[in-house]
């Protein structure tokens, strides 16, 4: 049987959510366990959840994603999380590492790994 990595999904864009939980719905080997559409609702589902990654947009109305990584990260056992934003600048990877996630992508090499995962048609 194949271990299952179980991921939080969180944007506050809809139509992103959607795409990338039909994306990773489709990778073997991982599962959607949830979304939150800010990172208040981060906070809580992660705790909820319990899920092994958090893929997380940085910039969000409210409690951003830098500031939920970091309340999460806070919390033991702490899940791995994946900071995602539009664009790939070495500010962005800087306060992704300084807010305690384990990496960073832009949306556009999120997108690429997760179709380079699906099997072919």
């Amino acid at each position: 049987m194949m271990n299952t990595t179980r991921i939080l999904l969180v944007d506050d864009n809809r139509d992103f959510l959607d795409s990338a939980a039909l994306l990773l719905g489709a990778a073997p080997g991982l599962t959607v366990v949830g979304r939150a559409r800010s990172g208040e609702e981060a906070v809580t589902e992660a705790e909820r959840l319990l899920p092994d990654l958090v893929l997380m947009n940085t910039g969000m109305v409210g409690l951003g994603g830098l500031e939920a990584t970091r309340r999460i990260k806070a919390r033991h056992p702490a899940p791995r999380i994946i900071l995602l934003a539009l664009h790939d600048t070495a500010e962005c990877r800087h306060a992704a590492e300084e807010a305690g996630a384990d990496g960073f992508l832009s949306k556009v090499a999120l997108t690429t790994c997760i179709s380079a995962m699906l099997p072919p048609p």
